[in-house]
């Protein structure tokens, strides 16, 4: 080892101190520990070997001569046995059950079962142990999965070697629609030949099922919604056409009626369109700076004809200062005037409805503007203020048509207020009266 001096010319004169070397291991210390391992043997053999030259068996050169053999067979170093080791242990592994393969179906998102070609359990990932608890390594997965339809997959895919797909209903913990699909695995094995082996994933397809039975169902209340004033105007043609032909004065009333049907199935087909388009651009936020002021001001002043109609009274609390957001200023008008009309409609009997707009603080240490529709009118019962935003729902299903109402108005404004990142907030007390606020974050400075 070199010692190491302060500066240059010290490390340049500094003497070399030699390493020491460890002391040489002596050349007979192998041969004196194969000795010692074969100690007993060679024992045993030398007194073998001397009872027999006592008795006169064989001859002392004889006995010298085989214990001599037997020294020399000692001081070999076999290792056949150590070869042999790993061989047999990477022969009794197979490559299925590697701890790679075992990593792999527990990275699997889904749940995943991989088998033997006899439905043995070989590995499972986490999310399968949870959704069957009854999976057991080395076990039959039959066993555990007792629904009919998968055992019955799982025996056609053993048999066959295809691949094979299931849906089922799930009961338990929750009811779950749920997809098997059992594709056959082609595994090498030690030997240079392939093993086969099944690996089940299951899929939750409850998701897919419920946002089809929600198309379902839009589709229906839809065509019902548009049914029934074609229905009208259909009826109310063929008496035109007929009976009531001569008839001045039941013609007037009858167009007077269809004029309403027609304005609200044309009321029905925009709002669908509008939803349509608001659902199409929910991901994408509105970048333009709209004053909310000057568009509820504008809202207010549109439907002053229908609150004197109504014998209400529209009141502005206003701040003197813009309430500047990010949005679309074309859907901003139609939350107000879904809000603001619905206060007018349904809450008249409290003779005025109030709009407000506030800034509030939040609790991540910023601010929100709220606007806030109330109405003094009888309210709305707790058991409906959850599903008001659902398609086509209404708290008085007679009283909603008779106002010119298509069950769409809230959820429009829900979507809306969702493209906007706001919230809805719904609050009522029975006769007296309703609140809606619409939560709206400030543009970034």
């Amino acid at each position: 080892m070199i010692v190491q001096a302060p500066d240059d010319q010290a490390r340049a004169n500094a003497p070399l101190v030699p390493l020491t070397e460890p002391p040489p291991v002596p050349v007979a210390t192998p041969w004196l520990d194969r000795l010692r391992h074969a100690a007993i043997i060679l024992l045993a053999g030398g007194i073998a070997l001397a009872t027999l030259a006592a008795f006169g068996e064989i001859t002392p050169r004889a006995a010298g001569v085989v214990f001599a053999c037997l020294v020399a067979a000692a001081l070999v170093p076999w290792r056949l046995h150590t070869i042999a080791n790993p061989r047999e242990e990477s022969y009794g592994i197979s490559p299925v059950e590697t701890p790679v393969v075992r990593a792999i179906v527990a990275g699997m998102p889904d749940p995943a079962v991989l088998l033997d070609r006899a439905g043995r359990v070989l590995h499972l990932n986490a999310a399968a142990a949870q959704l069957a608890p009854a999976l057991r390594v080395r076990e039959l997965a039959q066993f555990a999965l007792r629904n009919p339809e998968i055992v019955t997959a799982l025996r056609e895919a053993i048999a066959t070697a295809e691949p094979r797909s299931v849906r089922y209903l799930d009961h338990a913990p929750i009811e779950r629609w749920m997809e098997l699909i059992i594709a056959p695995v082609q595994v090498p094995t030690a030997f240079g030949g392939t093993d086969q082996c099944m690996l089940m994933t299951f899929h939750d397809l409850t998701p897919l099922r419920r946002a089809e039975e929600m198309r379902a169902d839009f589709v229906a209340n839809a065509s019902h919604e548009l049914r029934t004033p074609l229905a009208a105007l259909s009826g109310f043609i063929d008496t035109l056409l007929g009976p009531a032909r001569d008839d001045a004065k039941a013609r007037a009333r009858f167009l007077g009626i269809m004029q309403v049907q027609a304005t609200r199935m044309a009321r029905l087909i925009d709002d669908l369109l509008s939803l349509s388009r608001v659902e199409l651009t929910a991901h994408v936020r509105p970048e333009s700076q709209i004053d909310l002021m000057p568009l509820i001001k504008q809202v207010a002043d549109g439907l002053e004809p229908l609150a004197g109609e109504r014998q209400v009274s529209i009141e502005l609390e206003l701040p003197d200062s813009p309430a500047m957001i990010a949005g679309d200023r074309e859907e901003l008008l139609r939350v107000f005037e879904n809000l603001i009309e619905n206060a007018l409609k349904y809450g008249a009997s409290g003779g005025r409805v109030v709009v407000s707009v506030t800034a509030v603080p939040t609790s991540d240490g910023g601010s929100e503007y709220r606007v806030a529709v109330r109405d003094f009118g009888p309210g709305i019962a707790p058991e409906h203020l959850p599903r008001l935003t659902e398609r086509f729902y209404r708290v008085d299903v007679g009283d909603s048509r008779s106002q010119g109402g298509t069950g769409l108005g809230l959820s429009l404004v829900k979507h809306i207020v969702n493209r906007h990142r706001g919230r809805l907030m719904i609050e009522s007390v029975l006769k007296k009266g309703a609140t809606f606020t619409v939560c709206f974050p400030p543009v970034k400075s």
